[in-house]
């Protein structure tokens, strides 16, 4: 295939030890005992914490696995080559998908079967213009914002975004064996790539329109997919260099060197900078499109959970640029581990934001909801000034029900007082135990897919078309080697 690969060692598999299994498996447990405690101890009424948790894992991770296989595609549409010797590790992650799915599964599920209260779309009713209960703004959407669609997005869509990556898999262990210089495998895995480009863009905005958004459903951004999806892609990046470390530490991915992490490194500050892009666009468009609604958004959580929203900006944001501004940290094995530990959970804290105000609010929603019947009248809510205040019943009586009224009326109090006031909520306000050993059980889950997947198949893809330029991939910098690293 080609003349530069007569040195590569194509027998180099990576090995899941015992050690590594049992430590996963371990942090697995950790996380099904904080979504048990969360579901069977957790007070709250439809154990609005577990869902919450639930949901907020479910897209963080199916996202990243979702981000790894774009990453992919787009490097070989470009006819990049230096990502060669690292690109099993994004086909490893990309198989996270399927449990993505059927985690997703589960949700709509529960929000057909009115097993939580996440969404305020799905209250019964409240799209009957001959109901009392009728909410004009919800009925407006209710094309997009309805249990159907929301099944046939999540299946349909993620469907085929599997399908796509199974093949594309495939076609890069068939290279393995039968590649030569008519490079039939990578032509077609380019095709692949070129279907899930554009069709994972347009579809991936639906879906987290869906996912996350619509939580807050009197709430909409043109921004938003983007925003979001840029959050997936610096925390797949920031994945994707503390797994090399950490496989580097263990002996493999030798041919990976310091070239390819200082510019994974330029990666994750680059793509921070623009998160951050994101982030300030979508927040300026309160003014510049003098918008009401979108500064609902921004306004409650800016007042109601301060911490949450500065501590975003810090993390992904600053934190990254002061960091990795100099040339020679994205060269150091402990300052990429430090700043991507940091990234990682300053987007996973990102979507926490972006889920559990909307979801406590809608949950407070319910609870003055006529039509919800008994449950709208729990008595461990009524009672719980303590959380929600007086506030809250004061703002948020439904005495007004001819459409504007339920959905503007609201709206004006929707981030004030409708997510319980200034009181503490842990699990809302800020992340508790709880949510953390959920986050790390995902993780453990995450890893153990991604490693099962990657003892499957050479580290290093030997017929790769480009597997020469990426064994000699050099960005020009003159510093020294990196840790531990001898490779040239």
């Amino acid at each position: 295939m080609s003349d530069h690969n007569h040195n590569i060692n194509i027998e180099e598999r990576f090995e899941f030890t015992g050690r590594e299994k049992s430590a996963l498996m371990g942090l697995m447990a950790l996380g099904v005992i904080c979504l048990g405690w969360t579901y069977f101890l957790g007070g709250d009424d439809k154990e609005l914490r577990f869902w919450t948790n639930f949901l907020h894992n479910s897209v963080f991770f199916t996202g990243i696995a979702f981000i790894s296989m774009f990453l992919l595609a787009a490097k070989v549409l470009a006819y990049s080559g230096w990502h060669t010797v690292w690109k099993r590790l994004l086909e490893a992650k990309a198989q996270f998908m399927i449990f993505g799915l059927v985690f997703m599964g589960i949700i709509l599920l529960g929000t057909m079967m009115g097993w939580h209260h996440l969404y305020h779309w799905a209250f019964p009713e409240i799209t009957n213009p001959d109901s009392e209960c009728f909410d004009q703004i919800i009925a407006g959407k209710k094309g997009f914002l309805n249990t159907t669609f929301y099944g046939l997005a999540t299946l349909g869509f993620g469907g085929i975004w599997y399908l796509c990556i199974v093949m594309f898999r495939r076609l890069s262990l068939s290279e393995d064996k039968t590649g030569d210089d008519s490079y039939t495998q990578h032509r077609k895995m380019r095709k692949v790539a070129a279907f899930y480009m554009p069709f994972g863009g347009f579809t991936s905005a639906a879906l987290i329109w869906l996912w996350v958004m619509s939580i807050d459903a009197h709430w909409y951004s043109t921004m938003f997919a983007w925003y979001s999806t840029a959050s997936w892609l610096v925390s797949t990046v920031a994945l994707l260099i503390l797994s090399i470390i950490y496989l580097k530490s263990r002996g493999y991915f030798s041919y990976v060197s310091q070239e390819h992490l200082h510019d994974l490194g330029k990666y994750l500050f680059g793509f921070s900078v623009f998160w951050t892009y994101l982030w300030f666009s979508q927040f300026m468009l309160i003014w510049y499109a003098n918008n009401g609604e979108e500064t609902i958004y921004f306004n409650g959580r800016m007042d109601m959970y301060p911490l949450l929203f500065w501590a975003n900006l810090v993390l992904n944001f600053f934190l990254p640029l002061l960091i990795l501004m100099r040339n020679d940290t994205k060269r150091k094995f402990g300052t990429l581990t430090l700043v991507c530990c940091l990234v990682l959970f300053g987007h996973w804290l990102d979507f926490f934001q972006m889920i559990k105000p909307g979801a406590l609010h809608t949950e407070h929603e319910w609870h003055g909801y006529e039509c919800a019947g008994d449950h709208s009248h729990d008595t461990k809510h009524i009672g719980e000034k303590d959380h929600h205040g007086d506030a809250h019943d004061a703002g948020h009586g439904h005495d007004s029900h001819d459409g504007h009224g339920h959905g503007e009326a609201h709206a004006s109090v929707d981030h004030g007082h409708g997510h319980g006031g200034s009181t503490f909520k842990m699990g809302f306000t800020i992340p508790g135990f709880l949510e953390l050993g959920t986050f790390l059980g995902f993780l453990g889950l995450y890893f153990f897919v991604m490693f099962t997947s990657l003892a499957k198949a050479a580290l290093v893809p030997p017929n790769d078309p480009y597997i020469g330029e990426s064994l000699h991939h050099h960005v020009g910098y003159g510093g020294g080697n990196m840790e531990g690293d001898s490779h040239h």
